[in-house]
């Protein structure tokens, strides 16, 4: 039987999505739980695989893996997953067909990046973030890897104002290595008068000398993946795990920014 689960994890508490040797990552947490659980022998025979290889610090509270349950697939399921997990959780878990591919069968990756608010000119920043929509080549917006093609699609970029500071949204088909996180920090840059939509337009047009660098990896969460045709089928008792994790990380978080809030004030 085959298996696809939808999990969210913390990126600030791995060393990236994709197993690495001494390291602690996203891939081998999970994997560590599949086979102490014997429900895979190893990532190989089980034909392991990920939606999207996110980077050290990056969140997700969607992203996808699949593999063949060749041992115990009755064991298959979040709260007995969660319970095995650290700082990943599986949200919802879906029996796939034999060729199914989290990164191939996905329709469209949505991510979003939160900014915290420097007095930036909105008005800039949707300006600027309006011509990264349609097909370019984002050869400048981007860490190339060897024979991979620079041109995507980008099929939505919105900026939501909240209380102290942005959301940004991307959506697109597939994104490069690093590829939002420079895009977002383009958007920085015009709200902060750094860079006119005029230079954003010319780079993706390949006129440019340097690259624009990327935003910081811990404000970047993948927020949704499409799968036309898969259900996630949510269990209600590993999600209760799930929330709870992720409320004592959430309140950590509130009261260390409350406090340095009001330090900076008496400064």
């Amino acid at each position: 039987m085959k298996f696809a689960l939808r999990i969210a994890y913390d990126g600030t508490a791995f060393y990236g999505f994709q197993r690495q040797p001494d390291v602690r990552t996203v891939e081998g947490e999970i994997l560590r739980a599949l086979t102490r659980l014997r429900v895979i022998e190893d990532a190989e025979s089980a034909g392991f695989k990920g939606a999207s290889r996110t980077d050290r610090g990056v969140s997700a509270i969607f992203n996808v893996v699949a593999f063949d349950a060749a041992g115990r697939p009755d064991l298959v399921r979040a709260e007995v997953l969660n319970h095995h997990l650290r700082d990943v959780w599986v949200l919802g878990v879906a029996e796939v067909p034999d060729d199914f591919h989290p990164r191939f069968w996905a329709k469209s990756k949505t991510y979003r990046y939160y900014l915290v608010n420097e007095g930036f000119d909105r008005w800039k920043m949707e300006e600027c973030a309006r011509l990264f929509i349609g097909e370019h080549d984002f050869s400048a917006f981007a860490r190339l890897e060897p024979g991979k093609e620079p041109v995507r699609e980008i099929t939505r970029v919105e900026i939501e104002e909240r209380q102290g500071y942005y959301v940004i949204e991307i959506k697109g088909k597939s994104f490069l290595w690093e590829m939002v996180r420079r895009m977002v920090n383009a958007i920085r840059f015009c709200g902060l008068g750094l860079m006119e939509p005029a230079e954003i337009e010319r780079m993706l047009n390949g006129d440019y000398t340097k690259k624009v660098p990327p935003a910081l990896p811990e404000g970047l969460v993948l927020w949704h993946i499409d799968y036309p045709g898969i259900k996630f089928e949510v269990d209600e008792r590993g999600l209760k795990k799930a929330k709870r994790d992720i409320f004592e990380r959430y309140s950590r978080a509130l009261t260390r920014a409350a406090l340095l809030g009001d330090a900076l004030l008496q400064l």
